[in-house]
């Protein structure tokens, strides 16, 4: 996979008027800089991790979706819990064909961050580390992460295999970290 071939058919699911970031490189996981290394340089679910970094349950709020051809795809943004403070920035693109219909519903309710949704209904999982990927912030990423434009921040994409199979593909920015 090339990372920003890939980054790009995963930003394209949702063209914006303001570029989400002016540029955009891939970083060998063992060169990314802490804190983002603990951040994103793992197999675990970025709910979870999210969750532990800011001490908090998040929320998630969909900036936009669509659901064609058997693919369901999102637009997010993570907040901690009962507040505006955005986490994290996700693009989202997932094939229903392996998970039960109740996982889909409760996805599809646009509720419960798909993490969280994955794991209350124990659905067999791994997560594939495609890349990371270091953001300079566009003024579309700038908006949904709360930060300066041209500043930087990190990135992963990755692959979740639902009951063995690649069912999700998924961009997951973090908001600027000290």
């Amino acid at each position: 996979m090339n990372p920003l071939v890939e980054l790009k058919a995963l930003t394209d699911l949702f063209p914006d008027e303001d570029p989400l970031f002016t540029k955009a490189e891939h970083c060998p996981s063992s060169l990314t800089p802490e804190p983002y290394k603990s951040m994103l340089v793992h197999e675990h679910h970025m709910t979870v991790t999210m969750e532990k970094y800011h001490h908090s349950p998040v929320e998630v709020r969909i900036l936009d979706r669509k659901d064609s051809e058997g693919l369901y795809c999102r637009k997010i943004i993570l907040v901690k819990e009962g507040t505006d403070e955005v986490v994290q920035f996700g693009i989202v693109k997932f094939n229903f064909e392996y998970v039960t219909p109740q996982v889909k519903e409760e996805i599809v309710e646009e509720n419960i961050p798909l993490g969280r949704v994955l794991i209350n209904h124990n659905v067999l999982r791994h997560i594939d580390l495609g890349a990371i990927i270091k953001f300079e912030a566009g003024p579309g990423l700038a908006k949904y992460l709360q930060m300066d434009e041209k500043a930087e921040t990190y990135g992963r994409m990755a692959t979740i295999f639902c009951n063995h199979q690649p069912a999700v593909d998924l961009l997951e920015i973090s908001r600027p970290l000290s």
